[in-house]
């Protein structure tokens, strides 16, 4: 395998998404797990309807909107809205993250976030964890005003770097984003952190890892 970029997904990849919700788990109560699941489902079904739709808003803002239906389906206390929300902006990686850049940083690798995410929440993310001076570039679909899974997100590394797709490793938790990299011809790796289910989308990814410190045995 000729790598020269190593990207990665950002949230459910390098960050934990529940890690917000549990925050609050003694004010959410028992329902808080099931609560975070159906918040990020709604907000990644926001990104596609609206691609469909050509309806776009930012991240940040269908964060915020799904946020507002889950927490009426889940009759969560309206006042613990804005404090939810921020907490997206603080979200804790997974802990093998830094250590795992940090080694393929010194093997000289391109390392980058291909991400839903805006630039300010990216930047905000990666800061706040100390990983800011770890990754070469943070892409974001704002350049291009549609979500993942469209061809024109996979295209900005490969417009920025200018190689070729099979030059690249992307990985992703969600499986529909390993699918979309993979059928774009990226050398897709399933971060299957949970044991769950791969989707059929047309592509069967050549590497699964349950943790990204198994990334430097496939590198």
């Amino acid at each position: 395998m000729n790598t020269k970029a190593i990207l990665f997904d950002a949230y459910g990849t390098l960050f934990d998404v529940n890690s917000a919700a549990e925050k609050y788990k003694d004010k959410i109560g028992d329902k808080w797990e099931v609560f975070a699941n159906f918040w990020r489902t709604t907000q990644l079904e926001y990104t596609w309807l609206r691609s469909l739709m050509k309806r776009h808003k930012d991240f940040w803002k269908i964060t915020e909107d799904s946020l507002d239906k889950s927490m009426k389906v889940f009759n969560i206390d309206m006042s613990m809205k804005n404090d939810l929300l921020n907490l997206y902006r603080v979200l804790s990686p997974y802990p093998e993250v830094k250590e795992v850049l940090e080694n393929l940083k010194k093997r000289q690798f391109k390392l980058a976030v291909l991400s839903n995410g805006t630039p300010a929440l990216l930047n905000e993310l990666v800061k706040s964890n100390d990983l800011d001076n770890l990754f070469d570039d943070l892409f974001s679909i704002e350049e291009v005003k549609i979500y993942k899974p469209d061809v024109k997100v996979y295209d900005m590394p490969i417009n920025k770097y200018k190689i070729k797709p099979s030059e690249i490793v992307f990985l992703s938790a969600n499986t529909w984003d390993v699918s979309g990299g993979g059928n774009y011809g990226y050398n897709a790796v399933w971060v299957n952190r949970n044991n769950n289910i791969f989707d059929n989308l047309d592509y069967n990814p050549k590497d699964e890892i349950n943790n990204l410190s198994q990334l430097l045995d496939l590198i």
